[in-house]
Formats: structure tokens, sequence, C-alpha cells
């Protein structure tokens, strides 16, 4: 990629980046290959954890493990005090079969780096590698997060109830997107993605012969009248410029053809961006439900339970970002559309000023889609990524 390091000019601290990671971009490609080889789901990401311990102490980083169960955290302390920021990356695959036929496929059965995770370890671990070398140059320190269970969406509580947090100023992150051309970023103002919150509703009739419905009371044809209506939650509840999904993934009733059950069980997910959205999305569903159990004589229980947030990129973050990646590789970021899944650096972006990148993966003549069994990134973005978020963080620890 020597025509990437061409954007840089002959700025002191870009060609002192782009060296750096035209250095080691083979190294972490590498690293980012074992990772793939062997991966591991939520919280089973031991010898994943091992593999980036070893790299940090090689770099000279200091670090500790058993952060958030199977995370690690690495430190890099400038030459003068100032803020500190956080950078993280997730850890864990997919249970999930391969189908890549590559040399470096996953080794273990059902389980895959369908999600890019392991290009943003090998990607933070090579921000390691350039920050350390400049570490006299910054103000303040660098904490590298290496982060369990995203995909469960439970690493980010666990290191944030193991203190990783504590005293951190601002947080930035990253994440591949196949859809963006390797060597651009998608850029996304406001909120990122969606509010992940979960129900359970189970509609409690009368059971009965299929032959005799009037003396029963049917909680199927309820359920059937209450999936129809929670589709109006969007459409009339919430306000049309905000974003707001309301899904039925699951219904379960009975066990015979002829018998009319005494219950119908639900499960669905509620995505949505502005907090206003999510407010309007739970008031209508808890309505709806009181309101059909009402209509039809029956019993309507539900559980709602609110997820992670939406990720909301801070203004001035975007922008410090944004700068640094038009100092270091020239007009490569674009405005990107929001997405609709969920993502548990959320839970960093609500204490403190973040920006979440988004760093294009696609090959040349692929199309591609994360949680993909034959997902195929191109492994570029690893530099691309270390380049742009490397001088971000060098620009914010002048």
């Amino acid at each position: 990629m020597t025509e990437t390091f061409s954007h840089s000019g002959a700025n002191d601290v870009a060609a002192l980046i782009a060296a750096a990671v035209e250095e080691n971009e083979a190294r972490f490609i590498d690293i980012r290959r074992r990772i793939h080889e062997y991966p591991e789901i939520a919280f089973e990401e031991v010898q994943t954890a091992a593999l980036v311990a070893e790299t940090l102490t090689s770099l000279g980083i200091e670090h500790r493990t058993g952060i958030g169960r199977t995370g690690v955290v690495g430190h890099i302390r400038g030459g003068r005090p100032g803020p500190t920021l956080l950078i993280r990356a997730d850890m864990d695959a997919l249970p999930m079969q391969e189908e890549t036929g590559l040399p470096y496929a996953s080794k273990i059965p059902n389980r895959m780096h369908a999600c890019g995770h392991d290009l943003h370890t090998a990607t933070l671990l090579a921000i390691g590698a350039v920050l350390k070398r400049m570490e006299d140059r910054l103000a303040g320190e660098v904490r590298l997060v290496f982060q369990p269970a995203e995909e469960a969406i439970g690493g980010a509580k666990e290191m944030i109830a193991d203190g990783v947090m504590e005293g951190v100023d601002m947080a930035l992150s990253l994440h591949n997107r196949p859809e963006i051309a390797c060597g651009r970023f998608g850029i996304v103002h406001g909120y990122a993605n969606a509010a992940v919150d979960s129900f359970d509703i189970t509609v409690l009739g009368k059971g009965g012969h299929a032959a005799r419905p009037y003396a029963a009371i049917d909680p199927i044809v309820i359920a059937g009248q209450l999936i129809g209506q929670l589709q109006t939650i969007v459409s009339r509840n919430v306000r049309a410029l905000d974003a707001c999904v309301v899904t039925v993934g699951s219904i379960h009733a009975g066990e015979a053809r002829n018998i009319i059950p005494d219950r119908c069980e639900l499960k669905g997910t509620v995505r949505s961006r502005q907090p206003e959205a999510r407010d309007a999305a739970e008031a209508g569903l808890r309505r709806l439900c009181e309101g059909t159990a009402l209509s039809f004589g029956a019993g309507c229980e539900l559980t709602y339970r609110r997820g992670t947030p939406p990720i909301f990129n801070d203004a001035g973050m975007l922008e410090h970002t944004l700068r640094a990646i038009n100092a270091q590789l020239g007009d490569v970021a674009f405005d990107y559309e929001p997405s609709m899944g969920g993502e548990d650096f959320a839970l960093f972006a609500e204490m403190v000023p973040s920006f979440r990148l988004l760093v294009g993966s696609s090959q040349p003549g692929r199309s591609d889609k994360v949680h993909n069994s034959d997902y195929q990134p191109d492994e570029r973005s690893i530099a691309f990524g270390t380049l742009a978020l490397a001088r971000t963080a060098v620009d914010l620890l002048s």
C-alpha cells in the first residue's frame, strides 16, 4: 500500500506514523490471521486475550488482563500530563461455521470471525505500536481497551464495572464496513446506531376444542390482532423523522391442530435511535397489550427490557477525527448512513465524548456483508484504520 503514504506529505507527524504503519503492517496482518484461525465467542476469549497480552509485552506496553472477565487493557503514558483517551476494539467471534476456504480459516467448528473483530483487535495492537513509538510527543494517556463479548452485548458493561472508564476523558472506536471501499472511511453524525430493547408478550386465553371456539378465548387470534397493531407504533406513535423498528421474531402457541391453547408467546425487539422514539415505542407497546387484553377478555403479560442505548457520536470528537484523517490520508472520509444495529460501545459513549469510525474493508470485486459465513474483508483495512486513529490520538493529545 505504498501509494497510501504519498497522501501524508512532508508533515513530520504524518511521515512518522506512515513509516511505523508500513514497517509493521505484515506483522499485524499475521496476528489478525492467528486470531481468525482460533475464534472465541463471548467471554471465552482466553487465547485471544493471551495473544493480545503477549503482543503488548513485546511492544513494551504496560497492560492488565482479566478486566471484564476476559478483557485486556493497555496503557501508554505520554511525556507530559494531559487527558486520557480510551480506544476500544472488540475481540469476540460468532457461533457460525466458516465457509471461506482460506488457508487461515477457522479451525474451530461453528466459530468464525464473521464480523471483523479480528481486524479490530489487530488494528488496535497496531495503533498501540505506533503510539508507543511516539509516546514522548503525547500529553496524557492512551488506554487501549480490548473488549470481550460485544456480540453478546455484555463485555462493555463488565469492563466498566471493573473500572476501565475511571479517569477517562474521551473515547474512540472503530468498526470495519464491507460496504465501504478499503482506504475510505464512513462518518456518521449524531446517533450512529440504534438502542436495542427486547420484549416478551404472553397472551393468556382459555383453551378448548378447535370445533367450539365460542367456548374458548383463543390466544392465537388475539396474538394475530396484536401483531398487526404493533406495527402502528412506528407509523402512528413515533415521529416520522425519527428512526424506530418494532419486530416480532418469534411466536409459539399450542402443539395440536385441533386444540385451542390457553396461551400464546411472542418475542421481539425494538430498535430506535432517538430517546423520544424509544420512549414512544415502549409506551405504545404497553398500551396496545393492555388494550388488546381488555377488548378480548384475555390476559396479556408484557416483559420489556431496555438494552444498550444508541452510540452518540460527539460533534467535537467527530471533527477531530475527520481533520486527522484529512491530514494523514487526504480526502478519503465521507458522510455515511446510521445503522439500526446495536453496539455496546454506546455504554462508553454515554460517559464521555466519543466517536466510532467506520473503516472501509471491501475487497475489489466482492460484495460482502458482516455475519456472513463467506465474509472476506480486505486486510489492508488494518493499516488504514491504524493510520486514521493513531493520527487522531496524536492530534488529540498534542
